[in-house]
């Protein structure tokens, strides 16, 4: 039931299916003579300034601004891109240097050197922002600059993730100049120095990227301009493709329209979908603020009774797999832990867990999600779970939802008792599945302060610079999570793309965080 592990190599395209007969997924890559490449997603950002972001909005950081690090296609391990070179000087993993390449400039012209870098990394701690990415710099204790091309940074602890953390966009390069120091940029403006600027931008509507002629890094860009539409749902994104509006898909294409696609017929003349593995999982969080979801028995019965095959296959049509542990499949660490210990959906059981518990009443609770975020299939996924739980008698279930820009100031603020995240990787590692969701200050904002975890199990695997060596303390890590329930992994995510069928590069656009490298997208000249 559980043989699905897939390696991370296989982002490329595992299963392509062209709707023209002869024609080939790869052909040959030509000129944009058509106009810039069109690209359709329902992952609109949220926010411009890398300081607020620890979100979607990465999938558009990582075209405009630039890191230190970064991934060439086909790897998993960071590699310079800003820098010229990076390295930990020390055997201990506690001081990490970078050497800047020459003659680096932001979009405006401006110099980018040490001084920006420290700049940008020192303003995400001091802003903090809520939702931003300063959680992922708790092992950060200072940034120094030697000159205007070395960067310095001495770690409070042995860190062997953190060049995977300057990899991410969330640690994107900004302009002194241009980004304030203590509070958040506001207009609708980027100053980067990545392979693309942005020359226009409209809120919700649409980001136009064009070539950055002072870029100096590792992106290879197949293309000189690129428009990013954003979209409500996935049915009127499919439309749009089929009408030729926009040349490919990203994020958020439902079910229905991922099976609809696979299909023959006139409807689906002209386009290609690519099927990628993914590490993007969903999962439900439960709030101790909440008298109910505070309650362990509460939660526990929770997990003895949902259906994840049964939310994979009736709402998401199998184009997911059902998850048991926060650490998805092609991961080290990752296990059945849920499954292990609940096994399947069994309501006498859930009802045994409250009873003794000393729960004899139905447990009101309420469940929040997000309308436009994670794709069509987000409310139907919710109606399903409502079901599940109140054909128990156990539970009445109150649904709620809201826009994501402000779902996330709600669950941030610990408004909702139960609520649905998303989460695709910072990096591919064990300890972004793990790390973000526990302590007292996460990524959620319900603290979770598990002592065992934030204390003894990621400060010793992040010791460790071979990250195979880690599987038990991550396996000790998902025990703990199983044990607590705080948080439910629901299902693990594909990737899927669909592009016209003169779009090339779509199967060598994901990096292994699952964000677009639109400088891989070009159109085939030839067949």
């Amino acid at each position: 039931m559980f043989n699905r592990n897939r390696s991370l190599q296989q982002m490329a395209a595992i299963v392509s299916i062209s709707l023209v007969a002869g024609c080939s997924l790869l052909g040959t890559e030509g000129s944009d003579d058509a106009g810039p490449i069109v690209v359709g997603t329902t992952s609109a950002p949220s926010t411009l300034d890398p300081a607020a972001a620890w979100d979607g909005s990465w999938e558009l950081f990582r075209n405009v601004y630039q890191t230190l690090l970064s991934y060439p296609n086909g790897t998993t391990a960071p590699q310079p891109d800003a820098a010229e070179s990076c390295e930990f000087t020390d055997s201990t993993s506690r001081v990490y240097k970078c050497e800047l390449r020459e003659g680096l400039k932001f979009s405006n012209g401006d110099k980018l050197d040490a001084r920006a870098v420290k700049y940008s990394i020192d303003r995400i701690r001091t802003i903090n922002a809520p939702t931003g990415p300063s959680g992922l710099l708790g092992s950060l204790d200072s940034v120094e600059t030697k000159g205007d091309r070395e960067v310095l940074f001495r770690l409070n602890t042995a860190d062997a993730t953190f060049p995977f953390v300057l990899a991410t966009p969330g640690m994107s390069v900004v302009d002194p100049d241009d980004y304030p120091a203590k509070s958040l940029r506001k207009d609708d403006g980027i100053v980067g120095s990545g392979p693309y600027r942005l020359q226009s931008y409209q809120e919700g509507k649409q980001s136009v990227l064009v070539r950055n002629d002072s870029y100096k890094g590792l992106a290879d860009r197949k293309n000189d301009a690129v428009t990013i539409r954003y979209f409500q749902d996935s049915g009127a994104m499919v439309k749009a493709l089929r009408a030729k509006d926009i040349d490919i898909t990203y994020q958020g294409l439902a079910a229905d329209d991922i099976v609809d696609l696979e299909g023959k017929g006139s409807a689906n003349e002209g386009i290609q979908l690519v099927e990628g593995a993914g590490t993007n999982i969903n999962y439900l969080v439960f709030n101790p603020k909440d008298s109910w979801s505070d309650r362990l028995p509460v939660r526990r019965a929770v997990a003895q009774i949902i259906d994840r095959e049964a939310i994979a296959h009736k709402v998401y049509k199998d184009t997911v797999d059902p998850l048991y542990s926060m650490v998805p499949t092609g991961l080290t660490g990752h296990t059945t832990g849920f499954f292990d210990s609940f096994g399947e959906p069994d309501t006498a059981k859930a009802r045994k867990i409250l009873e003794e518990g000393g729960i004899t009443e139905t447990v009101p609770l309420t469940l929040w999600y997000t309308t436009d975020r994670y794709g069509s299939d987000t409310g139907l996924e919710f109606k399903e779970i409502k079901s599940q739980l109140e054909a128990t008698g156990l539970f009445t279930v109150t649904l709620k939802s809201r826009p994501w820009n402000a779902y996330v100031v709600g669950y941030q603020k610990g408004e909702y008792p139960v609520f649905g995240r998303g989460w695709a990787p910072d990096f591919p590692d064990p300890d972004n599945f793990v790390a973000p969701f526990v302590g007292e200050q996460n990524a959620l904002g319900t603290p979770y302060p598990e002592k065992q975890i934030t204390q003894v199990l990621l400060p010793r695997s992040r010791r460790e610079s071979d990250r195979a060596d880690v599987v038990k303390d991550f396996e000790e890590a998902q025990q703990i999570l199983v044990r607590d329930a705080r948080l439910l992994p629901l299902w693990q995510g594909k990737q899927y793309i669909a592009s016209s069928e003169d779009v090339s590069g779509a199967e060598r656009s994901l990096d292994p965080a699952t964000i677009m490298t639109v400088w891989e997208l070009s159109r085939k000249t030839s067949w």
